[in-house]
C-alpha cells in the first residue's frame, strides 16, 4: 500500500549494506547497544512490559526488540530492509528470545492490524522517512485504547547539527558519515502536533545526552539534540 511510498531507497540501501554489523557492539551500531539499555527502562519503567503485545517499528537487526522480548513482552519486530530482517531472525537462533519479525510498512500493517499493540515503539526511524507524520499516524492506529507509543528522534536546530551531525559522524566518529541529513531532523514540538493530529496525547518528554569524555549517555531534561517522546492512546 504505502509500502514504497514512505522509503527512501537509499536510506535502506544505507542500512542494509551494514546489516550484517548489528549485533557487533564495537561495529557503527555502538552507540545503539549503548543506550539501549536507558531505553529499555525508560519504556518498561512507562509499559510495564511483561505480557504486552508489542510492536517494534523501524526494528533493523532486533537490538531493542530482543531486549523488550527479554523483559516478558510479546514482540512483533517490523522492517523493510531484508538483509537487517536476516539477520535479527539469525540472532534469535543464539539467543533464544522470541520476536517475529515481518517485512512490512508500518502503514500497511496499520490497516491489516488496527488497534492490535498494547505498545509501538519507533525508535530513530521518523528522521530517515520522507513522511514522518505518516508514521506516527499508522504508530497511533495500531495502538489499543490506552496504548503507549515510543517515538525517539533528533532535535533540529544549531547544537544538533553540532553534536549529532558535525560531532558523532565527522569528529567522535560514533556514525558512519551521512547517517542524519539535517534537513529531516524534527523538533520535540513538531513531533508533539504530529502526535496531536494521530489523536495521540503527549506524556512525556525525555533528552539522552552524551559524555565523550566518560563515554557515556545519560537520560535527563535536555532535549537539544537526541530526545524521546512518550504518548498515550485514548482510552
Amino acid at each position: 500500500m504505502n509500502e514504497q511510498i514512505n522509503a527512501d531507497p537509499q536510506e535502506l540501501q544505507k542500512f542494509s549494506a551494514l546489516a550484517h554489523r548489528w549485533w557487533d557492539p564495537t561495529s557503527e551500531f555502538r552507540p545503539l547497544h549503548e543506550i539501549n539499555p536507558l531505553r529499555l527502562q525508560w519504556i518498561h519503567h512507562l509499559a510495564d512490559l511483561p505480557g504486552k503485545r508489542v510492536l517494534d517499528v523501524g526494528c533493523g537487526g532486533g537490538i531493542l526488540s530482543e531486549a523488550m522480548a527479554a523483559h516478558g513482552a510479546q514482540v512483533t519486530g517490523i522492517d523493510l530492509s531484508d538483509k537487517a530482517l536476516k539477520v535479527a531472525r539469525l540472532h534469535l537462533l543464539e539467543s533464544g528470545h522470541r520476536v517475529d519479525y515481518r517485512k512490512v510498512a508500518v502503514e500497511t500493517l496499520a490497516h491489516e492490524q488496527p488497534q492490535s499493540f498494547d505498545v509501538v515503539t519507533c525508535m530513530e526511524v521518523l528522521e530517515h522517512v520522507p513522511d514522518p507524520a505518516s508514521q506516527v499516524q499508522a504508530c497511533a492506529r495500531l495502538l489499543r485504547p490506552g496504548g503507549h507509543a515510543f517515538f525517539a528522534t533528533i532535535n533540529r536546530n544549531p547544537k544538533s547539527f553540532l553534536f549529532a551531525i558535525v560531532g558523532a559522524e565527522y569528529v567522535l566518529r560514533l556514525l558512519p558519515r551521512g547517517t542524519h541529513e539535517y534537513a529531516r531532523l524534527i523538533k520535540p514540538s513538531e513531533l508533539a502536533a504530529m502526535c496531536r493530529r494521530a489523536n495521540l496525547t503527549v506524556d512525556e518528554l525525555t533528552g539522552m545526552t552524551y559524555n565523550p569524555l566518560t563515554q557515556v549517555y545519560a537520560l535527563g531534561r535536555d532535549t537539544d539534540v537526541n530526545y524521546m517522546l512518550h504518548a498515550r492512546a485514548a482510552s
